[in-house]
């Protein structure tokens, strides 16, 4: 690597590791942790220049967040000259601890334009740019087969203009997933306004274009004979640039399912193939539950409501690699963790944010009780053979694994149904609708109404 040639003169010495090129040791120090890294060079002032160089962290940053992430955070300084005061060891060491959030309400101030009406159930992504919002569920059970666009751009707090897109299809529906697999939006499933259950499966691409105009066209996917049963309340997520997983929801006659399938899409993206996974043990039936995929092979599943109606707190996590699945259940116990009593929810967010951790929010208990809360869920670097149930310190060692963050800045209602999703950086997640605690009259008790606000979260690094 010619980058790191200049550091050649800081590796002389007469041990084997210090007779090694600048360039091997470059490549096993990617190998390693950040705290491996950090001990290697307080071992010798020899060593000490090339493991804390900001090329090397960099690449680590790259290694451990993605091209796409490291790329979209640097473009969100104000400038390169700002970039570069802040060292990519520093950045590294800010997403690893953070601690606490700030919220922004992202309102609109033109009160003459036309907004979303407020939804819970729908679906919110972030592709090419833009925030696409279709679906969900409205007052008095109806459903909704709007489609809403805004461009975001690189400046994350933008006053955003919504644009109301025409596209005619899918058919209204709320309780579905929709997930991006690279450019494209993969929808499946949903409940209408009959209670009809749906098990389609709908591909959509946005379009930019020069004057910041959005479009979006949908095709009914081609995926054979062979589809999961029709379902709403499931949890979905892509595990790669071809493959969508969903696991579980409310099937016809109201019945909560268990059952996991994938779909591979071809190459052309003309069709699709869904096989289904059978892995003993794997997790009970339930709904309104999450589904986050965290790394190239491991997804993680979290809470949502059982078959006898109780609201969960269990972990899972699927490990997919070619020709192999299995779901591995990690345990914890909540007197272990500050505030856990709260953990338990049901209808809430959980997204992948930078550093490979899980941004939970809100979602409600047992008792239908929304929450406004923020926690981050670390189990990055936990093997599946350390998370194997007949381990004696899995419990314990998960314990450290959750932290609540402390909110700034607006403070958004408690809410559940809602839908969130992150920018390319992995730092700013933005949040829409959902159900809230509200008055149904002003002199009557405290009720229940769909929300039709967008919001920002920003995780707080300390630079």
């Amino acid at each position: 690597m010619a980058e790191t040639s200049t550091t050649t003169s800081f590796i002389n010495g007469s041990s084997s590791i210090a007779s090694l090129a600048t360039d091997h040791l470059f490549t096993i120090l990617l190998l390693l942790p950040m705290d491996s890294i950090l001990y290697f060079a307080m071992t010798c002032k020899k060593f000490r220049y090339l493991a804390t160089s900001d090329i090397l962290w960099e690449s680590v940053c790259r290694r451990d967040w993605g091209n796409t992430a490291v790329d979209a955070l640097k473009s969100s300084f104000h400038d390169d000259e700002q970039r570069r005061l802040i060292p990519w060891i520093t950045l590294y060491k800010q997403v690893s601890r953070v601690d606490s959030v700030c919220c922004y309400k992202l309102a609109e101030p033109d009160p003459d334009l036309i907004l979303p009406v407020p939804r819970a159930s729908h679906s919110l992504n972030f592709v090419s740019g833009c925030l696409v919002l279709f679906g969900g569920g409205y007052e008095g059970g109806r459903d909704l087969d709007d489609t809403w666009a805004v461009y975001i751009g690189n400046n994350s707090q933008n006053m955003l203009k919504w644009q109301k897109i025409q596209t005619g299809t899918p058919s209204g529906r709320f309780g579905h997933t929709c997930v991006v697999i690279e450019n494209y939006l993969v929808l499946f499933g949903g409940i209408n306004e009959r209670g009809d259950r749906h098990s389609d499966t709908w591909l959509g691409q946005v379009s930019l274009h020069e004057n910041l105009g959005i479009s979006l066209s949908w095709q009914l996917l081609d995926v054979g004979s062979t589809s999961p049963p029709p379902r709403g309340a499931h949890a979905a997520c892509c595990i790669s640039s071809r493959k969508m997983v969903i696991h579980g929801g409310i099937g016809l006659n109201g019945v909560r399912l268990d059952d996991t399938w994938i779909i591979e899409l071809s190459e052309n993206r003309c069709y699709g193939t869904w096989h289904k996974i059978v892995s003993h043990p794997s997790p009970p039936a339930r709904s309104g539950h999450s589904l986050t995929c965290i790394s190239e092979t491991q997804t993680i599943l979290f809470g949502g409501r059982g078959l006898g109606y109780e609201v969960l707190n269990d972990i899972w996590v699927l490990h997919v690699t070619e020709g192999y699945s299995k779901w591995v259940q990690i345990f914890y116990e909540l007197q272990n963790i500050p505030a856990g009593v709260s953990l338990p929810r049901v209808g809430h967010s959980a997204t992948s944010i930078i550093g490979g951790r899980l941004l939970i929010h809100g979602g409600e208990d047992s008792l239908r009780h929304r929450k406004d809360d923020f926690w981050v869920l670390d189990i990055s670097h936990i093997s599946l053979e350390k998370m194997h149930p007949t381990r004696l310190n899995s419990k314990r060692m998960l314990a450290n694994k959750w932290r609540r963050l402390k909110p700034e800045g607006y403070k958004p209602g408690c809410r559940s149904f809602h839908r969130a999703c992150v920018d390319d950086s992995g730092r700013y997640l933005y949040v829409f609708g959902g159900m809230v605690d509200g008055l149904l009259q002003p002199a009557e008790p405290v009720g229940l109404r769909f929300d039709g606000e967008l919001f920002l979260v920003e995780l707080v690094l300390q630079l």
